[in-house]
Order: structure tokens, then C-alpha cells, then sequence
């Protein structure tokens, strides 16, 4: 990792067979059905952001995730785990947003772009899931390069169109982005969406 969320892709790169390592511990320890919800939770999240890493590193120098599998790097089936074959959506869709329906996912995985939530330096763990997914959810929304809030106007990221949904369960997206924001966005407020940035967060 670098200073503010960006990522030394080259040190992975020299540091190639100690990521594998790691993917195949991943690999051969799927969850079980007697996990609890924040063990299974931590697991997904760790494997979206490795397998992730493991996509980039395996074709860098990229300018853009963007540049693999003909602008979809996501619908790819490359990974595996236990028995079965996954893609990155399979994992951010199927296991985390639909069994778990935690909006604050979304600031937790990270796509490899720089208008992605960054790259938490950490792994994440039952014990602290929850904690870390909150402290994500206030950094990146109060992060002035990602959204840019005041109380009468908010531009906000993709992230929030894309996911809508996710963002208004309980109630409106400004009521979300006020869980965590410093300034309070007003009901009346405007909200439009900025563009996304897809090179690679380096």
C-alpha cells in the first residue's frame, strides 16, 4: 500500500508466490454453514479484494482494470473456491449484497480504479467486520476526491446510482449519506452523481 489508498502493484508483482499463498489459503477453506454471519461476510470481502489484486498483478503494467476481458473483467469466472468457480460479480453480487444486505459492502471492496473506495491495509475478521465496514463508510463518503457534500447540493459517486437500491431500504439516499456524512445534506438537497474514474489506483 501506499499513502492514501493507492496501491503498490509493482511490490505484489515482486511479491507474487507470498499473494498466492494467501489465494490458496482462501481457496481450500471455503465457508461453512456453521459459520457465523460476520465470518462468512469477512471471508467474501477478503476474497473480492485478493483475487482481485491477483487479477491485476497477473497482467500488469494495465492502465485500467477496465483494459481485461473486453471491458468486463468482472463476468470472468477465473477464481475458485472449495469445488466451485466464481467471478468477481458472483462474489460481490451473490454472496455479499444478497446474503448479507449491508449497504456499507460497497466501501469495502475494491474495484482497482481510483474512484474506488481504497484498499483497506488490513484484512478484515469476524471480530472486526462491522467496525471496519463503518469506518469505510465514513471515510470514503467524507473523502472531498470521492463525494463532494454541502447541505443544499451533494455529488456523489457512481457508486450510488449503480447501487441505488442498496442505498435506500430504509429510507431516502440522502438519509444514508447523512448516517455517515460530517456535513448534513438537506431533504431538499439536490443530488447528482460524478463521473467515475477507472484507471488503476496506483
Amino acid at each position: 500500500m501506499i499513502a492514501g489508498g493507492k496501491v503498490n502493484y509493482r511490490a505484489f508483482v515482486a511479491k507474487k508466490t507470498e499473494l498466492q499463498s494467501y489465494l490458496e489459503m482462501l481457496q481450500q477453506n471455503p465457508p461453512q454453514t456453521n459459520w457465523s454471519r460476520y465470518e462468512k461476510m469477512a471471508y467474501w470481502i477478503n476474497a473480492y479484494n485478493a483475487f482481485t489484486v491477483k487479477l491485476v498483478v497477473d497482467h500488469y503494467p494495465i492502465n485500467s482494470i477496465r483494459d481485461l476481458n473486453n471491458g468486463n473483467p468482472w463476468d470472468n469466472e477465473f477464481l475458485s473456491i472449495g469445488d466451485k468457480k466464481y467471478s468477481l460479480n458472483n462474489i460481490e453480487n451473490d454472496m455479499l449484497r444478497k446474503q448479507f444486505t449491508d449497504a456499507r459492502i460497497h466501501f469495502a471492496v475494491n474495484c482497482a480504479s481510483q474512484s474506488c473506495p481504497r484498499l483497506f491495509n488490513q484484512a478484515f475478521t469476524a471480530e472486526n467486520v462491522d467496525k471496519q465496514l463503518t469506518q469505510l463508510a465514513k471515510e470514503f463518503i467524507n473523502d472531498p476526491a470521492k463525494n463532494k457534500i454541502n447541505a443544499d447540493k451533494a455529488e456523489v459517486s457512481q457508486i450510488f446510482n449503480w447501487y441505488k437500491d442498496d442505498f435506500t431500504k430504509t429510507g431516502t439516499l440522502a438519509d444514508f449519506l447523512n448516517t455517515y456524512s460530517t456535513t448534513k445534506i438537506n431533504s431538499t438537497a439536490a443530488i447528482s452523481f460524478l463521473e467515475y474514474d477507472w484507471s488503476l489506483n496506483e
